[in-house]
């Protein structure tokens, strides 16, 4: 929406939306117009604190970031438009999976154990085959049974455990409710019914370590809703949490939260069966919504849903884009030491287009940009590592293709699975903050996915966005008009895109470049093992 008079009224007669998404590295904040365009947004940086073997994030820091990002967001659109004080439709977004564990005065029992742990592979490994069904470390019923196995003393008082996401949609909405997307990435979801799979939570509670407990494992999951059901209104107390100058006005109508994958999915356009997405950040992860059924379990590949309850295929990588961003700030450090200030555009920029210099195998140099754990690759722990040879070309370029090459290393192993379950896609669309970079990181994805790969514009702020879009799903659509048409016929129908077909040169040299990662995985095992973390 471009005119200004419009969009000052959509303010002031609260007609807008608003989505929230807490990302690994950055909160973000966007208050969206009823034609879906962005009006402002904000954001506040943070990273997660490895304490006592957890990766974590403090509930201050949360709030702290939160209020951050929404003010920003409130002083652009005041000083550009009016006063922001009523908004018509809301949603929150956070990172999928991990624990958060709360007693029955909504205490938080022990910090927060986000996705990025690899603690739980008992209980994985455990429930995996308990279900005959997928259960990754990251899923909070991973999270719940590790606890239980290590008889911490916390579990006899839970109550609630929910996800990021859902935190921030029950302190703001008093709703213990998640969108079935985010849902599934707690607990199995049945495709029949859209909700947990309740024989498998009958096989939880005939556990016998889980039988000394009082509690129901159905009655500390939150309620599940789809995208377009309304989930709660904004209370009082909720928008002060949000906006503690008072400025902000309860009563907006809240969608039901979803995880970083569903609003990847909406963000791309990518919830019909058949489409496929890949997102790129702190973890990358690549989401096909599925025509069939696999035909079997595959332990590096995650089964959850749709925000509308399609069965999709995540492949998950835990570690991605942070050995990128670490060599950056590396680069902008020398610039400054030499004299030269570079916004982060003009560094990544920089960094990004000197692969068009490079060679196709990057050189020879590999690396693993493991900050973290990964479960594709069985590694308990992150050691970021870089090899080469006396006759690798070490190269600025080759450099940086070889990091990009890495942050989609693992992803690549478990997409091969896919590919020999002959699952086909009729379009991939990638998005995060790696591909604003106009056309390097895009084409360098066409040559590892072998297919053409598509990024539209809204490529690096889409999650917050996403969720604006599927609170405004809940007010804006036709009766019984799907999710998938709605995003066709509304708010993408003008979206600017552009696709980029793999260059055969690339393919083949990601090809040599995978062929070295997989065999030189026992190089980051000796890592792990000969350099403990301190």
């Amino acid at each position: 929406m471009v005119d200004k008079q419009a969009i000052k009224q959509e303010i002031t007669n609260g007609k807008t939306a608003l989505g929230i998404e807490l990302g690994s590295t950055r909160i973000k904040v966007v208050l969206v117009a009823s034609d879906f365009s962005t009006i402002a947004s904000g954001g506040f940086d943070w990273e997660n604190k490895l304490e006592d073997g957890n990766w974590t994030y403090s509930l201050e820091d949360i709030w702290a970031g939160v209020q951050a990002a929404y003010a920003e967001v409130a002083q652009k659109v005041g000083d550009e438009y009016a006063e922001l004080q009523s908004i018509g439709s809301m949603g929150f977004s956070g990172m999928m999976h991990g624990y958060m564990a709360f007693d029955d005065k909504g205490e938080l029992l022990v910090p927060f154990r986000t996705w990025r742990n690899s603690s739980t592979w008992r209980a994985a490994k455990m429930l995996s085959k308990l279900f005959n069904f997928n259960i990754p470390q990251r899923f909070s019923i991973s999270h719940l049974y590790q606890a239980i196995l290590d008889q911490e003393s916390h579990v006899k008082n839970v109550d609630f455990i929910t996800t990021l996401g859902g935190y921030i949609h029950w302190k703001v909405t008093g709703e213990k409710i998640l969108g079935v997307g985010d849902a599934s990435g707690m607990f199995p979801i049945d495709s029949v019914t859209d909700q947990f799979d309740h024989k498998m939570l009958q096989k939880f509670r005939n556990l016998k370590a889980v039988q000394q407990y009082r509690w129901d494992i159905a009655d500390v999951l939150p309620a599940i809703r789809l995208a377009g059901e309304e989930a709660g209104h904004l209370t009082a107390a909720g928008a002060a949490l949000i906006d503690p100058t008072g400025n902000l006005q309860p009563g907006s109508i809240v969608a039901a939260p979803e995880g970083d994958a569903g609003t990847g999915m909406v963000a791309t356009n990518s919830v019909k069966q058949r489409t496929a997405n890949i997102s790129a950040g702190t973890s990358a992860f690549a989401m096909v919504v599925l025509e069939k059924p696999l035909a079997q379990v595959y332990e590096v590949i995650d089964m959850v849903t749709t925000p509308d309850g399609s069965a999709v295929a995540m492949v998950h990588a835990n570690n991605s884009s942070s050995d990128i961003n670490a060599w950056a700030k590396l680069f902008g450090e020398f610039a400054k030491a030499i004299g030269t200030e570079l916004t982060s555009t003009e560094l990544y920029s920089a960094l990004f287009n000197s692969v068009k210099e490079s060679q196709p195998n990057a050189g020879e140099l590999l690396s693993y940009g493991y900050y973290s754990g990964e479960n594709i690759t069985g590694m308990d722990e992150g050691r970021p590592l870089l090899v080469r040879t006396p006759t690798s070309e070490f190269s600025l370029g080759n450099l940086m293709r070889m990091n990009l090459y890495s942050a989609f290393g693992a992803m690549k192993i478990g997409l091969d699975i896919l590919k020999e379950e002959e699952v086909t896609t009729d379009s991939v669309v990638a998005q995060g903050g790696i591909f604003k970079t106009p056309v390097i990181a895009q084409s360098i994805l066409a040559a590892i996915m072998g297919a053409p790969v598509t990024v539209m514009a809204n490529a690096g702020e889409g999650g917050p966005w996403a969720m604006a879009i599927l609170s405004q799903f809940v007010t804006m659509r036709d009766a019984d008009e799907k999710l998938a048409d709605f995003l066709d016929n509304k708010v993408f129908k003008d979206v600017k895109r552009t696709t980029l077909e793999p260059d055969q040169n690339d393919v083949i040299g990601f090809a040599e470049f995978m062929k070295n990662y997989n065999e030189g995985l026992i190089i980051e095992r000796a890592a792990i093992e000969h350099y403990p973390a301190k």
